[in-house]
C-alpha cells in the first residue's frame, strides 16, 4: 500500500497457434496486455486477468482448451514503486525470511473478507488503515478497479490531538477506546478523562464532543472513496454495496456513516474463512495479514508460481513449507 501505487486496465491480444488454447497461449497474452508504458522508477506488481475473448466470444473466464484463432485478455495492471517493493524485501530478508511474492494490500484483504457471491455481485471494498485508505472495485468476479487515498487512522489520531491538546500516544488510545464516527450516537452523558501536555492535571470531555471531533475526519474520508467510485465509472454497478475493513474501520458508528453517505448497503468485513483461534482473527485489523496467508495457501495448493506479477521471487532452492518457516522464525526472534 502507499501513495505511489497505479492501475489502469489494458488488454492483450495474441494468434492461438494450435487453434486450441494452451497454457503457453495464455501465458503470452497475458504478457502482451501487462506490455504498457510505465515510468522507469515503477515496477508491474500484478497482471490480475478479467476475462477473456476469443475470436468474438467475450465473457470468457477460463479459456484453457477452447478452440479459436484470435485470444484477447482483459486484466486489471498494477505498479509500484521500485524503491518501495526493494525496501519490503529488504526488511523480509533481515528477518531470515525469503520473499515468496509482495501483494497490493486491498487484494489481499478481498480473499480474507470478500465472498464470492460480493464479487460476483458486484462490490467495493474499503480497506481503511492507518497511512492510506485503498480501494478496490470487484463485478462479474473480477477486480475492475483499485485507488489509494491518503487519508486515513493516522489523520484521525492528529485531529484528536491537536483539538483537545493531547499527546499523539493518548490521542491514539482516545481514538482506540472512546471515539465515535458518528456524533449522533455518541452519549451526550459519557465523560472521559484527557491527558494533557507537560504537567498540566488532565481534563473531562464528553464522548460526544470527541465524537465532534473525530466525525468530520471519517465524513471527509468516505466523500473521497464516493468521488472515486463516481470517477471509476462502477457506482451504480455494485449493488453488493460496500465493505469496510483495517484497524480503522472498526470504530463504532462508521457503518451508520457510511450508509449515509453512500445510500447504500455497507458491512464491517472481517475474515470469514478461518479455522482454529477464529476470535481472534475475526476482527478488521487482520484483514490483511489473514489475506496473504490465504493467498500464500491457495497458491502453494495450486502447484502455480506464487508470482503474480509478472517476476518471480523464489530461488532455485528447495523451501520448507510456510508455516514451517514462520515457526522457525519465531523461535529465533522471540
Amino acid at each position: 500500500a502507499g501513495n505511489h501505487i497505479r492501475s489502469l486496465n489494458s488488454t492483450g491480444i495474441v494468434a492461438i497457434r494450435d487453434r486450441e488454447v494452451n497454457p503457453a497461449d495464455i501465458e503470452r497474452v497475458l504478457d502482451a496486455a501487462q506490455a504498457v508504458a510505465i515510468p522507469a522508477d515503477q515496477r508491474v506488481l500484478h497482471t490480475l486477468a478479467q476475462d477473456y475473448v476469443i475470436d468474438n466470444q467475450e465473457g470468457v473466464r477460463e479459456p484453457l482448451g477452447m478452440s479459436g484463432v484470435r485470444l484477447e485478455a482483459k486484466v486489471h495492471v498494477v505498479t509500484c514503486a521500485v524503491n518501495a517493493s526493494q525496501n519490503i524485501e529488504k526488511c523480509v530478508r533481515r528477518c531470515g525470511l525469503e520473499v515468496d511474492d509482495i501483494i497490493l494490500e486491498q487484494l489481499a484483504s478481498a480473499y480474507s473478507v470478500l465472498t464470492e457471491d460480493e464479487k460476483e455481485l458486484g462490490v467495493c471494498l474499503v480497506d481503511i488503515g492507518g497511512g492510506t485508505t485503498d480501494i478496490a472495485i470487484f463485478t462479474e468476479g473480477a477486480i475492475r478497479h483499485t485507488a489509494v487515498i491518503p487519508i486515513a487512522g493516522d489523520q484521525v489520531t492528529n485531529d484528536i490531538a491537536m483539538a483537545l491538546r493531547t499527546p499523539t500516544q493518548y490521542a491514539e488510545e482516545i481514538k482506540i477506546r472512546y471515539a465515535c464516527a458518528l456524533a449522533k450516537l455518541a452519549g451526550a452523558g459519557e465523560t472521559i478523562k484527557v491527558p494533557s501536555v507537560g504537567d498540566r492535571p488532565p481534563r473531562e470531555l464528553s464522548r460526544q464532543a470527541l465524537a465532534e471531533v473525530v466525525e468530520p475526519r471519517y465524513d471527509e474520508l468516505f466523500t473521497l472513496v464516493q468521488a472515486e467510485l463516481r470517477r471509476s465509472g462502477y457506482e451504480d454497478l455494485i449493488p453488493a454495496g460496500i465493505v469496510l475493513t483495517g484497524g480503522t474501520s472498526k470504530m463504532e458508528g462508521a457503518v451508520e456513516l457510511a450508509e449515509e453517505i453512500f445510500h447504500m448497503p455497507v458491512r464491517l468485513g472481517v475474515p470469514y474463512s478461518v479455522k482454529g483461534l477464529t476470535d481472534v482473527v475475526r476482527n478488521p485489523i487482520y484483514s490483511t495479514g489473514v489475506g496473504l496467508l490465504m493467498y500464500g495457501l491457495q497458491k502453494q495448493s495450486d502447484g502455480m508460481s506464487m508470482s503474480v506479477s509478472g517476476s518471480s521471487y523464489s530461488s532455485d532452492e528447495p523451501k520448507a513449507p510456510v508455516l514451517e518457516r514462520l515457526k522457525r522464525w519465531v523461535q529465533g526472534n522471540f
